[in-house]
């Protein structure tokens, strides 16, 4: 009996030192490369995602050359410190067509059938915190046929620099309330409440172009957020023949939405913002939302007739509007 508990304790001991040189031989690199050739480390985007360490402490990055990848992308809240980058904004195109009310097949041999919802109709998703990501085109194709979302955002402290995000209604979802997300350099386009959600979001020296007459933000800040969406020193532009644009409108209640500095192109109307009558739960949003702007200028900032719930800030009132102030804390921005 002792011999045979001596060749287990010996067999055990065996197992548990050569797993531990296993895991010490290991390693995780902190860069990565991705081309559809074949010739770099992975061929698809989603792979070099699920290689990286799970809540990794040291920034990964991951280099994704030219090309068009077909690919439904999840970056989980496992994978965090996560850098994205493509080898040019044009030309690294991430895409995917999914819809609300796209029938989908749930099993073999289409047994089932499910239906995508706007919030699973998302190009790419990221739950992970700390993500960055920078040179990508991320595109919706589906086309006019209801929400299609391109970039899904859940994770804090998101950085999207120089990035391309294209899609029609809901192209991109802010969401959780906790998340802080910074878009700068970035080109968005789309058509109704084309920019919306819980998040707190900066906008800065973006391109935000209405693709048709609708609405361009529909925030749904929490009540005890200071900041929903701001928007700073950037470009507003439409599609020839659009003509009628709202500034926004809130989903929910406590909207948050200014606008400081901003170009803003003739099909923004002078009423400038949509109260989002005949919500049932929320007949009466206007009363508690937000919705400011400094120094607008263009043809579309006829600032003078807008509505009356709306503000104009003042010298004083803008000095709150700082990225310390809005998120708490900068460190994580990478600038």
């Amino acid at each position: 009996m002792k011999y045979q508990f001596k060749i287990l304790f010996t067999t055990l001991l065996f197992v548990f030192f050569a797993g531990s040189i296993y895991a010490q031989k290991v390693k995780y690199p902190k860069e990565i490369t991705v081309s559809q050739n074949g010739n770099n480390d992975y061929k698809t985007i989603q792979e070099a995602i699920n290689s990286v360490r799970d809540l990794g402490q040291e920034r990964v990055t991951i280099f994704i050359k030219n090309g068009t990848y077909k690919e439904k992308i999840l970056i989980p809240s496992s994978k965090t410190n996560l850098t994205l980058i493509g080898e040019s904004a044009e030309n690294t195109i991430i895409t995917g067509d999914d819809y609300s009310g796209k029938v989908i097949s749930t099993g073999k041999d289409a047994v089932g059938l499910d239906k995508i919802s706007t919030f699973t109709s998302s190009t790419v998703l990221i739950q992970g915190n700390g993500i960055t990501l920078e040179n990508l085109t991320i595109e919706n194709t589906a086309g006019r046929v209801g929400q299609a979302v391109a970039l899904h955002v859940e994770g804090d402290k998101i950085t999207v620099k120089n990035c391309r995000i294209l899609g029609n209604q809901d192209t991109l979802y802010t969401a959780d309330e906790s998340s802080r997300q910074y878009y700068e350099n970035c080109y968005i386009e789309g058509t109704t409440d084309f920019i919306f959600g819980e998040a707190t979001v900066v906008f800065q020296s973006c391109t935000i172009k209405s693709l048709a007459d609708s609405y361009i933000t529909a925030a749904a800040t929490r009540p005890d957020q200071k900041f929903g969406y701001v928007f700073f020193d950037c470009t507003l532009t439409a599609d020839p023949g659009v003509k009628v644009v709202y500034l926004g409108r809130p989903w929910r209640p406590f909207a948050k939405t200014v606008f400081i500095r901003t170009e803003m192109g003739s099909h923004i109307i002078p009423e400038g913002w949509n109260p989002w009558k005949g919500d049932v739960m929320f007949p009466d949003k206007e009363k508690t939302a937000y919705y400011g702007e400094y120094a607008s200028k263009g043809p579309g900032a006829l600032t003078a007739q807008r509505v009356e719930w709306s503000k104009q800030l003042s010298k004083k009132e803008l000095k709150q509007y700082t990225l310390n102030n809005i998120f708490g804390s900068t460190q994580w921005l990478n600038k």
